[in-house]
């Protein structure tokens, strides 16, 4: 729409569309087909079909704003329940797949080996950041599927996070292994959108949908 003419079209005025500012509301638009209608040309009146489809046009246009108004008061309401329920998380454990395993509150180690297929021996190791080998455990045959590990670490005398490493011997050779670590969650990070949140943990930010299972 361009400035009121006698040509029977409709339009904003010229500032309106040179201002990026400037808004149209229904109030504001009834008040321009108002002055349309009493100074218009009676010789040459706004055609009656083109006046009803800009009615319909702005009245569109209304509407998918007053839509996408109600879509972000819905989308931030869902936010906040997100973080209502993570916040329920914070001071448990989780267990997530990672070859890195924190300390937990205790100051032990403990996490999940899963095995694609059975073993005839498994053994499981937790080095620290300067490579040395802080504690080794055997399991033995083990059959596909996933079984624990656990570092007592008494006294919390070794400091964390400790790289797994597993050694797995199938009927073929050696199997790719899984580990898991068991992760303290301390806090829930939440971008400014409600979107894309991440639980907190000593090995870094992790989705909630990497979680197994909280302990």
């Amino acid at each position: 729409m361009t400035a009121v003419s006698g040509t029977g079209s409709l339009a904003l005025p010229q500032q309106a569309t040179t201002n990026s500012n400037a808004t149209m509301d229904q109030s504001s638009f009834l008040k321009l087909l108002t002055t349309q209608m009493t100074t218009q040309d009676p010789f040459k009146p706004v055609d009656n079909t083109q006046m009803v489809a800009q009615m319909a046009q702005f009245s569109s246009v209304a509407g998918i704003a007053e839509m996408n108004a109600s879509l972000k008061a819905i989308a931030g309401q869902l936010a906040g329940g997100r973080i209502t329920d993570l916040s329920g998380w914070i001071g448990r454990d989780a267990l997530v797949e990672s070859d890195t395993v924190p300390q937990r509150r205790d100051g032990s180690y403990a996490g999940e080996i899963a095995l694609p297929e059975a073993a005839s021996a498994v053994s499981v190791s937790l080095v620290d950041a300067n490579g040395q080998v802080v504690h080794t455990e055997d399991f033995g045959a083990q059959e596909a599927g996933t079984f624990p590990f656990a570092y007592a670490n008494e006294g919390g005398a070794t400091a964390g996070p400790l790289k797994i490493v597993v050694n797995a011997i199938g009927a073929k050779g050696q199997i790719d292994a899984v580990p898991g670590a068991w992760v303290p969650v301390t806090a829930v990070h939440s971008p400014a959108s409600g979107a894309d949140m991440r639980l907190v943990t000593p090995i870094g930010l992790v989705a909630p949908d990497q979680a197994v299972r909280l302990g």
